[in-house]
């Protein structure tokens, strides 16, 4: 366990435990109420609903996938830049939010309550993807696919999701705003800038190279007089 996942999950037990079971009324207060923060100036909402919890498989799910991707992130990135990344995804993740919530989009209603720290955690997903996107995830525990594509099937049922208006009570448009974030922030870092189009171009390139690479795997066997009896 590093110790800002530590943090994390010692500071969500904590605020779960205050606000779910002894004091649900802070949670209107806590959580994020776009017409609490535009009309009455709640600024702190942006930050403390990535610590409120609806339930308990809410914040037990939250936080084991915290723990599961964020304890690598911490240790390749270090324990500041890791919790600077985790706020910046969850408070993007909360613009998103307030965004769609305006008009003329009106997508969301300006009085839903959003909870929990999924925008943050959808942050470290597409992190994890960016940087390790051949290693294997089960999907629903079942399934091993490679993180890459876990990362684009996960995004792809949050976007239709959120415009078809499917799971309702899912926070699904602070999930696509921490993805979002996530994404451009690290694109930024790593590449110097922001270039789509040359990113497109690059996973293309790198997919087609794979591909014939794929066609001159070297192969055990061969003839009796080939001096290293390999197939090349």
């Amino acid at each position: 366990m590093s110790p800002g996942v530590k943090w994390l999950i010692w500071a969500n037990v904590v605020m779960f435990v205050l606000t779910y079971v002894l004091f649900p009324v802070l949670q209107p207060y806590l959580g994020l109420v776009p017409a609490l923060f535009l009309d009455r100036y709640f600024l702190w909402q942006p930050v403390t609903y990535l610590f409120i919890h609806g339930g308990f498989f809410h914040i037990i799910f939250n936080m084991l996938v915290l723990w599961m991707f964020g304890v690598t992130l911490e240790r390749m990135w270090g324990t500041r830049f890791f919790l600077k990344y985790y706020f910046i995804c969850g408070i993007g993740a909360a613009a998103a939010t307030i965004l769609f919530a305006l008009p003329p989009l009106n997508l969301i209603s300006p009085l839903t309550n959003t909870i929990g720290a999924s925008g943050a955690i959808y942050g470290l997903l597409v992190a994890y993807a960016l940087y390790f996107p051949d290693q294997p995830v089960y999907m629903y525990f079942l399934f091993p696919i490679p993180m890459k594509y876990f990362i684009l099937i996960i995004g792809g049922i949050e976007f239709f999701s959120s415009f078809s208006g499917a799971g309702q009570g899912v926070a699904h448009f602070a999930h696509l705003g921490g993805l979002a974030v996530g994404y451009l922030y690290l694109s930024f870092l790593r590449g110097g800038g922001l270039h789509p189009l040359s990113e497109i171009k690059y996973r293309y390139l790198k997919w087609k190279i794979g591909r014939v690479r794929r066609k001159f795997d070297v192969h055990p066997g061969g003839r009796t007089d080939d001096w290293d009896r390999r197939i090349h």
